[in-house]
């Protein structure tokens, strides 16, 4: 029998812990996942039991290389960032997985950035809003100073996907993609290492830099798999479209928060550009990505909840509901009317439809028609930060929002200089992990069929 060439992909999210095999043509011919149980840090904090995780990626790979229909020609791995995996000089954690939503000492927050400039400068040549242990820099800064004795066991501290390739390939690197997102360590400035990690003594501590392009072979003799070293998942989510489209364009990314990154403004953050939740991070490239964010997903889930209640309907009514240019024009002309209307400019987290009074809508689905008018006229605000004095020609959506009629219509004629497109890919975080190393393992050419699109006109211009 032919065995089917394939790449073996870890995709570890908070929650889901999934492998993928995909054949030469970006096929999922295998999946696997698993959950665990969180286990608690020596403070009782709740964190990612590293164990269970080392171990499932055994177990996934012993059955994966037991099926007699496969042939694995490369291994890679994408996970959440923001978590550092601290190793002795044999490859064993020293603590337990820390959470990147683990409380940080105050006192020492202001220690850090009162030593190196302040908070405003250092967060503009980090591209880092202050984020405190989601900052994964801060967290080596906390190690040192809280556990020196730790710190001096330690020989590199591994990025989460970094620490899960070197399981397989008994090799420490550092990738770009984890290094260059809000880790206050990458000074976007110089291109480098900012001045701060070598005066903390901690770039020692960080393996050597490695291109998200390239592998390395297994540690297990007689075996002929690449194992690439791992990336972001953020950024793997990226490189799809950057693999397939050349022409200047930008993503917005819908799930919990809209995230909209844009891979063709590579201009420096400003302070007015990070005060409303812009960052910049670096693709797989090593070319920076400016993104802008606002928590649209979660405001939508809370919303949706209040008009059902209001209006006695079910949530599940406004997972189908249709776009209609009769109730936009009408709320747009009301809204033109309304002698308290002020064009919003600034950033926010939310749309504000919260303020609203939902008795003066004549059903739930006016009420949504407006929730969408509201929360897209934030998106827009929020994408121009990234999209203002780049030539993008095209905005692609993808997540939730993108199979939303009304918010794709709204986005539509709001960028009418703009093709806009709902974008779908079946697990593009995975599929992108395993584009970044295509060249090494996969004999056909890049795919050029793995993201549908589907066109937005602008269908009507405001009332």
């Amino acid at each position: 029998m032919q065995k089917i060439p394939v790449i073996a992909i870890f995709d570890v999210g908070k929650t889901n812990k999934k492998l993928f095999l995909f054949d030469e043509h970006y096929r999922i011919v295998y999946e696997r996942s698993a959950k665990f149980i969180e286990t608690v840090d020596e403070d009782g904090d709740p964190c990612e039991n590293l164990e269970s995780l080392r171990l499932s990626v055994f177990d996934s790979l012993r059955d994966v290389f037991k099926r007699p229909e496969f042939e694995i020609k490369a291994i890679n791995f994408s996970t959440y960032g923001a978590s550092f995996v601290y190793v002795d000089e044999g490859g064993q954690p020293l603590t337990p997985l820390y959470n990147y939503l683990k409380p940080y000492p105050e006192e020492l927050q202001k220690q850090f950035y009162a030593t190196y400039g302040g908070e405003e400068k250092l967060s503009k040549e980090t591209a880092s809003p202050v984020l405190g242990s989601l900052n994964s820099g801060m967290q080596l800064y906390r190690l040192k100073h809280e556990q020196p004795e730790v710190f001096q066991q330690m020989k590199y501290a591994l990025h989460l996907p970094q620490y899960l390739s070197s399981l397989i390939s008994g090799e420490f690197y550092t990738d770009i993609t984890s290094i260059g997102c809000h880790t206050n360590l990458w000074d976007f400035t110089k291109g480098d290492y900012h001045a701060w990690v070598a005066q903390e003594g901690i770039l020692e501590k960080l393996a050597p830099l490695k291109g998200a392009d390239e592998a390395v072979p297994a540690a297990f003799p007689g075996n002929s798999y690449k194992v690439g070293i791992g990336l972001h998942d953020s950024s793997a989510a990226l490189i799809p479209y950057l693999v397939n489209f050349q022409e200047p364009f930008a993503l917005i990314s819908t799930g919990t928060w809209c995230i909209t990154l844009n891979p063709f403004n590579t201009s420096p953050l400003t302070t007015e550009e990070l005060k409303q939740d812009c960052l910049s991070y670096l693709q797989y490239k090593g070319k920076p990505v400016k993104a802008s964010r606002f928590f649209g997903g979660y405001e939508h889930e809370q919303e949706v909840k209040r008009i059902a209640i209001h209006f006695d309907m079910s949530t599940a009514v406004f997972k189908t509901v249709e776009y209609d240019p009769e109730i936009i024009q009408k709320l747009q002309r009301e809204q033109k009317a309304s002698n308290n209307l002020q064009e919003k400019t600034t950033a926010l987290p939310t749309s504000g439809f919260a303020e609203r009074d939902l008795s003066l809508f004549a059903s739930g689905i006016e009420a949504y028609h407006q929730f969408v008018i509201d929360l897209v006229q934030q998106q827009v605000i929020s994408s121009n930060l990234v999209l203002q004095g780049t030539d993008v020609k095209r905005i692609f959506v993808d997540g939730g929002f993108g199979k939303n009629a009304i918010y794709m219509n709204l986005l539509a004629a709001a960028f009418p200089d703009k093709e806009v497109y709902a974008a779908s890919m079946a697990q593009a975080t995975a599929i992108g992990t395993a584009l970044a190393i295509h060249s090494l393992w996969n004999t056909k050419p890049l795919p050029n069929d793995i993201i549908e699109l589907k066109y937005y006109a602008v269908t009507h211009q405001e009332a």
